[in-house]
């Protein structure tokens, strides 16, 4: 099966810039669907890549936008809805997810990658955006024939220069009042460097023996969300004492800024946490990736004090391979 041009939905997000930029030096060209063309104008430096707006919920559109493509990953997913019945997720994940397959078998597609998430699970999941996700991965498994092969990566929390996940608790880090009170603090983690992730899905595209397949990518070593905000303080230069907050008490943050309109932590982010993100099954090792340490790479966007920049991105992969 050779690869000449990739559909990326849900790429001009963190992951997929890196993912773009993986797939040039693998010679594949991308093709991005953005809601506004103008939002996502920083992906235009990449070389061969097509930018185009579309509406991914309207299936003829989409089909369209698929067409002549030789795969297509959807990265499209949500942490948080505006609501909180659920039907933000279930549009995000399961109905959209439904809306793509149909497109890949009118647009001739034979190849789709889907970013799952660690923990999904459609039946038992505690909260929305587990078991939507887990509703979204059965629908790909179940769409394996001889006329489409598929894969689903599931990946921990996935950190790099410009992630949500570092770069956001350095940000709440730095206007705490020098105590900073941490909900569901021994959830665990398993943080998978961006460029592992991105490299994963790359290889995938030709790889027969992920076809068909739930894969878990992780990082080498697993922390507790306490350890991880610790590490963030100290990378930074922060002076701050966290606090670890009861379960009650986490539950109790999880209802108040649940109200913030832009809910900093919910209680479907909490009822999430309950559930360790953790893997004894990784499958970077198997495609050849040797998982890259939180160590190698955070320090080089967080010790400045702010952000990474999008146009770092080789200078943190040779860090992270050193």
């Amino acid at each position: 099966m050779r690869m000449e041009r990739v559909c990326i939905l849900g790429g001009s997000g963190f992951i997929g810039r890196n993912l773009a930029n993986r797939l040039l030096e693998h010679n594949i060209a991308a093709r991005v669907a953005t809601r506004r063309r103008e939002r996502s104008r920083h992906l235009l430096i990449i070389p061969r890549l097509e930018l185009i707006e579309a509406d991914v919920y309207n299936e003829d559109a989409l089909t369209r936008l698929l067409a002549g493509a030789d795969a297509v990953i959807n990265l499209v997913g949500i942490l948080n809805e505006k609501g909180s019945d659920g039907s933000g997720f279930r549009r995000a994940h399961v109905e959209l997810t439904e809306i793509v397959l149909r497109a890949c078998a009118r647009a001739g597609i034979r190849r789709y990658v889907h970013m799952g998430a660690l923990g999904a699970d459609a039946d038992n999941g505690p909260s929305h955006y587990q078991r939507t996700k887990g509703e979204a991965e059965r629908l790909v498994l179940s769409a394996q024939s001889p006329e489409l092969d598929v894969t689903v990566f599931r990946p921990s929390v996935v950190f790099g220069p410009e992630d949500s996940f570092f770069n956001r608790f350095a940000g709440l880090l730095r206007i705490a009042p020098g105590a900073f009170p941490l909900p569901t603090p021994y959830a665990r983690f398993q943080p998978v460097f961006v460029g592992d992730v991105a490299e994963a899905f790359v290889r995938s595209l030709t790889n027969e023996t992920t076809f068909g397949k739930s894969l878990d990518l992780v990082g080498p070593q697993r922390y507790t969300l306490l350890e991880l905000v610790r590490y963030v303080a100290t990378v930074a230069g922060l002076r701050r004492k966290i606090i670890p907050c009861p379960d009650w008490m986490s539950r109790l943050q999880a209802r108040v800024m649940g109200m913030v309109p832009t809910k900093p932590f919910s209680m479907d982010n909490y009822l999430s946490a309950t559930v360790d993100n953790i893997s004894d099954h990784n499958a970077l090792p198997a495609l050849g990736i040797h998982p890259t340490a939180v160590e190698a790479v955070v320090p080089g966007y967080l010790s400045g004090g702010g952000r990474g920049h999008r146009g770092d991105y080789d200078g943190y992969r040779r860090l992270a391979r050193r």
